[in-house]
């Protein structure tokens, strides 16, 4: 059974013409994150790339097996982006706690109509079953990575103020692992390890 999820009513009208006579095809008319769908174990997808961000978040909450998206190409480099580089950021750690991230070639913006102005790359998505490392709590884990990102060039033990209340700072002061490093310096496993104290 194939799932055909789409908003635009207009294409939603010319893909069921397209697709009338195939009986393995349903088409959902919605938008994919409000949509009551069935579980499904594929995802193959060329999202508008706005929403890149939120779908491949969306997916983290997901159990399937592969997605494969054609991501813009800046995009899909944040999500394999080197520790300590311009790119690496929230998205990636968390990218890289759920999934193994591998690229299968370019495309070029001249095979859409009308191009964009950006290149794109196709991406694939596979959940990593176990995950790279322990997390204790998965939602804290995704909040405190995308807190101190919002600090990244600064040292653990004052980037953790955009997460923690003044007053209890004091108290976990001595338990923060990795304070006197930079959080763009911090491998994923690291924000694992923080969100873990936390956790406690």
């Amino acid at each position: 059974m194939v799932l055909a999820v789409e908003a635009d009513s207009r294409l939603a009208s010319v893909l069921r013409r397209l697709l009338e006579g195939l009986p393995n095809v349903v088409l959902v008319e919605s938008d994919v994150f409000k949509a009551q769908l069935p579980q499904f174990n594929k995802v193959v997808s060329i999202p508008p790339y706005g929403i890149s961000s939120a779908l491949v978040q969306w997916l983290f909450d997901k159990n399937f097996d592969c997605a494969v998206l054609v991501l813009q190409k800046e995009f899909a480099h944040r999500l394999v982006a080197p520790i300590g580089s311009a790119d690496y950021g929230w998205l990636t750690v968390l990218a890289y706690y759920h999934f193994k991230v591998g690229f299968f070639g370019e495309v070029s913006r001249w095979a859409f109509y009308p191009p964009p102005e950006v290149d794109s790359v196709i991406v694939r998505l596979k959940p990593r079953t176990p995950p790279p490392f322990n997390v204790k709590n998965k939602g804290l884990f995704r909040r405190l990575t995308q807190a101190l990102f919002t600090q990244r060039n600064r040292k653990v033990r004052n980037a953790i103020q955009a997460f923690v209340k003044k007053e209890h700072l004091p108290q976990i002061a001595d338990s923060i692992p990795f304070k006197e490093r930079r959080v763009r310096e911090l491998a994923p496993e690291d924000f694992g390890a923080l969100a873990n104290v936390f956790a406690n």
